[in-house]
């Protein structure tokens, strides 16, 4: 007998990777940007003053950036399974263990060096692991990945900071809960659900003419592109990862220095604590539709058109917070940033990967990330030198918003058409078509 229904093919795995990424993301950053929360706890128990626990934050964010290339080694290399997984449990001790600090030095290792080290090599699956999954939407999956990280400074932060008021002020107990999520949420589903790539589970990438979802592929054939590299090194003899990497140093400078500095400078400009901090929650939340939105985008009119808006559009906020420092101002700014902030980050990791290929796309995100990094020291190094010497955060946010256009340039100049494989085998095909 035949039957006319049509089974359902099952869901791409894929999927489910993508989910696991997604959430890694949410706590990863959840946990990380809580760190702003514990400042005044901390500080009022051990007696230290804001410079001295700042340093432990701007240690931690350097020595995730300079792990990062390293990491992204052993990615290629031993695979994003083991990376992942030994990541996030590490992670998870080190922020449960922050509940027992007594000291500096004890914050400064496992904050600073452990927690920060684990959280780069865990971050890794947003961009390099994602790319192995996904050919066809591959900037839309990645900016989904991303943009876990807003929802988690979103939720986890002011689940944190409720926490830590409805527990008395016990910060102990705040660091230790925000560990156990990581422990007994994160590292299970990544166990279930992260593969190195699909051929671990007998499947081809998404979009693949050969793979196991049909039709609408961005590539029918699959061929070698121009600059696609074997070995990380090879790539740095082509201006494609140059543009990029300069790109993304500028992103840095342009997103932590806000990240510290923005609540003090709307303070300053008169607006009270809580919209501050408002104004800024709802920032993080439009990296949300930023983040979806741009990997759309790309996906539809090239990666690095859409990156060089971003970052004009970035520059375009600083313009408005400068012209108008006041609530309106910092609005501006809010939707600007907001729409901008993550969307650079999945369109860098997305171009990476079409213009050098995914065998040493961990190692060339890592290098772009430390770049990111750099930049993002600096920022916050500028912004706390100027405000003391000046009295104003004006001539900061000046240096750093005017570097975004040279920023938008150089990603515009990218010359993707003629070294992504996107293209490339868009051509491919059409010439085995005239043959």
């Amino acid at each position: 007998m035949t039957s006319n229904q049509t089974t359902r093919p099952p869901l791409y795995f894929g999927w489910y990777v993508l989910a696991a990424v997604t959430f890694i993301a949410f706590v990863n950053a959840g946990s990380r940007s809580a760190f702003g929360i514990f400042v005044i706890p901390m500080s009022t128990e051990f007696g230290w003053n804001r410079f001295t626990i700042s340093v432990v934050a701007a240690i931690g964010a350097i020595v995730g950036g300079v792990a990062q290339p390293f990491l992204g080694y052993a990615f290629d290399r031993i695979g994003a399974r083991k990376v992942i997984l030994t990541s996030l449990i590490t992670l998870g001790l080190a922020i449960t263990v922050l509940g027992i600090t007594f000291n500096f030095i004890f914050l400064l290792i496992v904050f600073g060096f452990v927690a920060s080290i684990s959280n780069s090599g865990a971050a890794l699956g947003r961009g390099a692991l994602l790319s192995r999954w996904f050919i066809r939407k591959r900037a839309t999956v990645v900016s989904i990945g991303a943009v876990g990280t807003s929802i988690g400074s979103l939720v986890l932060v002011p689940f944190a900071m409720y926490l830590l008021q409805a527990t008395g002020g016990n910060w102990r107990i705040t660091w230790a809960a925000l560990g156990i999520i990581i422990l007994v949420l994160a590292v299970p589903m990544a166990f279930l659900f992260i593969r190195d790539d699909p051929s671990k589970v007998g499947l081809k990438p998404y979009g693949d003419a050969d793979g196991s979802e049909k039709g609408g592929s961005d590539r029918s054939v699959v061929s070698r592109g121009p600059l696609e590299v074997d070995n990380w090194s090879e790539s740095f003899r082509s201006p494609p990862v140059w543009q990029m990497s300069g790109s993304f140093f500028v992103c840095g400078f342009t997103t932590l220095i806000m990240s510290v500095h923005f609540v003090p400078y709307a303070i300053d400009v008169g607006v009270s604590p809580n919209v501050a901090a408002t104004i800024f929650g709802v920032m993080m939340g439009l990296n949300v539709l930023g983040g979806l939105g741009s990997g759309v985008l790309a996906d539809r009119f090239g990666r690095k058109n859409v990156l060089a808006a971003a970052y004009l559009i970035r520059g375009c906020g600083y313009i408005a917070l400068l012209l108008a420092p006041s609530t309106l101002g910092l609005w501006i700014f809010a939707a600007f940033g907001g729409f901008s902030w993550i969307a650079t980050v999945s369109l860098t990791n997305t171009l990476t990967a079409d213009v050098y290929g995914l065998r040493s796309l961990g190692t060339l995100s890592g290098i772009t990330f430390f770049c990111h990094q750099i930049g993002g020291l600096l920022g916050v190094l500028l912004g706390g030198y100027f405000y003391d010497l000046t009295g104003s955060y004006t001539l900061p946010f000046a240096i750093v918003g005017s570097m975004l256009f040279p920023a938008a340039l150089s990603a515009f100049t990218i010359k993707e058409r003629k070294y992504s494989t996107r293209y490339q085998t868009r051509l491919a095909t059409v010439a085995n078509a005239g043959n």
